[in-house]
């Protein structure tokens, strides 16, 4: 069995479940909170004033503590709007995330990972309208779903190259024009367009070099 083989058949590489237990924390904190098993149902509302991500702290807002208005372009990516946000968020994690990382190897899967979750953010802030405030892994997914097919496109036989780069980005156009329709307008398209780009730009300095047979 090749490397590459072995790689595959490993199941899904620690680094998932390290990016699995910092979003299922502070969900499932919130979760019985929110029930009350536990403190109080404030909580969430808190944890999102200082983890979110918030436009007017780019503006004239003031922060919570020192830094927010930085540390907030990578928090928000690991907070959820409830749990069936958090779990779908996580099912797609390991979709997308278990061959990539498996290719990619865990450090540099990571650095994509991050760089998407900012991109996400940099696309809300510069595209975004209004105040309010943003949470969620759905940015790296996307920067996730633009290494995955910037891998298949380039790994496509000649003459299938165009149709394996662009049947996927219209589904994803597809899904959000859906999810947008569906979820009343409040979905943060920004954020799923900025992650796309930040994760195809940061692919093409992260992904391995094509092994040839």
């Amino acid at each position: 069995m090749s490397r590459q083989a072995q790689k595959r058949a490993a199941g899904a590489p620690l680094a998932l479940y390290v990016i699995l237990g910092l979003c299922l924390i502070p969900e499932l904190a919130l979760m019985g909170a929110d029930k009350g098993l536990w403190g109080t149902s404030l909580w969430r509302n808190l944890v999102y004033q200082y983890g979110a991500f918030w436009p007017g702290l780019l503006d004239n807002w003031r922060a919570n503590y020192p830094l927010q208005s930085l540390t907030m372009f990578l928090s928000y990516g690991f907070l959820h709007a409830g749990v069936w946000h958090f779990g779908l968020n996580m099912m797609t994690l390991f979709s997308l995330g278990t061959p990539l990382a498996n290719d990619f190897g865990q450090g540099r899967f990571l650095a994509l990972y991050a760089a998407a979750i900012f991109g996400g953010a940099l696309g809300y802030a510069l595209l975004g309208q209004g105040s309010q405030p943003m949470v969620g892994a759905s940015g790296a997914l996307f920067g996730l779903a633009a290494a995955f097919i910037r891998r298949d496109w380039r790994a496509a036989p000649e003459g299938k190259a165009v149709q394996a780069l662009f049947l996927p980005i219209l589904g994803l156009i597809a899904l959000n024009v859906l999810m947008y329709w569906t979820m009343g307008g409040r979905l943060a398209w920004q954020t799923h367009l900025g992650g796309f780009i930040a994760g195809w730009m940061a692919a093409v300095f992260l992904a391995p070099p094509a092994r040839s047979d």
